[in-house]
């Protein structure tokens, strides 16, 4: 939990940045990949915080295994859903988001141990994973997003 409290901080410090962009590194700017990693977290916890918890059931999973273990997602392989695709807000427009975000992280707190949502890799994420998860995705785009700010340098 604490954790990805720590990455929504990280992730504000880049908001100066929305602006840059290197196409050797990512096809999307800086403000990109802040504001998917919000919505993703946003619309993740709206998911788990509707789910059923009596509906849960573990499965293996080699691919969650992997990314928890080496707890990173390799580049370059997923695309992100519609849904959770930016519409390319304004440096202004990040507070809200952020705000909305660390309000979802306080809701999932509070669900209970087995609600989830259906990753279509990694497949139902419990409680627990889905805050491992969030954790995952959102410092993987703030590798990106240092990338991107290193190559403006």
């Amino acid at each position: 939990m604490r954790h990805l409290e720590q990455s929504l901080s990280d992730l504000s410090t880049y908001i100066e940045y929305a602006e840059q962009s290197d196409n050797s590194v990512s096809s999307v700017n800086v403000g990109w990949h802040i504001e998917h990693a919000l919505l993703v977290i946003i619309k993740i916890i709206a998911t788990v915080c509707k789910s059923d918890a009596n509906q849960y059931k573990w499965k293996f999973n080699f691919s969650r295994t992997i990314a928890f273990t080496l707890y990173r997602f390799p580049r370059g392989i997923g695309k992100a859903p519609d849904i959770v695709k930016p519409s390319q807000k304004d440096k202004t427009d990040f507070q809200a988001l952020f705000s909305e975000a660390r309000l979802s992280v306080e809701a999932l707190k509070k669900v209970a141990h087995h609600q989830f949502f259906l990753h279509p890799i990694f497949g139902n994420l419990n409680r627990k994973n889905t805050f491992t998860m969030l954790d995952i995705h959102t410092k993987h785009h703030i590798a990106i997003i240092k990338d991107i700010i290193a190559s403006n340098n």
